[in-house]
């Protein structure tokens, strides 16, 4: 039974990024279709987490039979995290390994660090929060539901028993290091790779293939 691989991307990009078309190239040279869905969802004016695993899930439900392997870069590495947790008694009960690039696995403390207590309560204040979206090349806005939304999920508390491995550079400046490190400590399931890299982990790509090679059993 034929195996599938699917790559979520990170918060402000699109299955046009860097990372995921490398990872496509990868691949492709192997024969096998890596699949990348857009998770600006239901767009990114009104982005939510529980949309995003909702597209995930609806994607897997349009796959043949066979096992699900999931890529999760920033943001797409939570949902990658809360799909599997959330939904393992339906669709998420495919998954059968995980690899994480720099997950963002606290998102709350990764707006305070980028935007500080006083950005937090104003966009709260506000309603909007005004960011730039590299998949689109321009500033955008997004909600204040996507961070209410995120708070209702706790990714420390998730217990998976799949194989997760993940990379996470030391120098990311938009998610510390330390939040993998705390995933990992207490989960045997969990390798932890850190690197010498920032949050796009773009010098680490043919690293981090040949041990997803052998992580996925390609």
């Amino acid at each position: 039974m034929a195996e599938h691989f699917i790559y979520l991307h990170g918060f402000a990009s699109s299955p046009a990024s860097g990372k995921a078309q490398a990872f496509k190239a990868h691949f492709a040279q192997r024969g096998i279709v890596l699949h990348i869905p857009d998770l600006n969802v239901p767009s990114f004016e009104r982005l939510t987490l529980t949309a995003m695993i909702e597209a995930v899930a609806a994607l897997v439900r349009s796959l043949p039979d066979g096992a699900i392997n999931l890529i999760g870069s920033s943001m797409g590495g939570a949902v990658a995290l809360h799909f599997a947790d959330r939904l393992k008694g339906a669709e998420g009960g495919r998954v059968a390994r995980l690899l994480l690039l720099a997950p963002a696995l606290d998102f709350e403390a990764n707006r305070i660090n980028q935007l500080s207590e006083a950005g937090v309560r104003a966009w709260r204040e506000n309603g909007w929060l005004n960011v730039f979206h590299y998949g689109e090349n321009a500033e955008r806005r997004v909600h204040y539901g996507l961070l209410e939304d995120m708070l209702t999920y706790d990714s420390f508390a998730v217990q998976l028993q799949q194989p997760i491995l993940i990379y996470h550079g030391v120098h990311d400046e938009s998610v510390d290091y330390r939040q993998s490190v705390r995933f990992a400590q207490s989960r045997p399931n969990v390798a932890l790779r850190l690197v010498e890299s920032d949050h796009q982990l773009l010098d680490q790509i043919e690293t981090i293939w040949a041990e997803a090679v052998q992580f996925f059993n390609l």
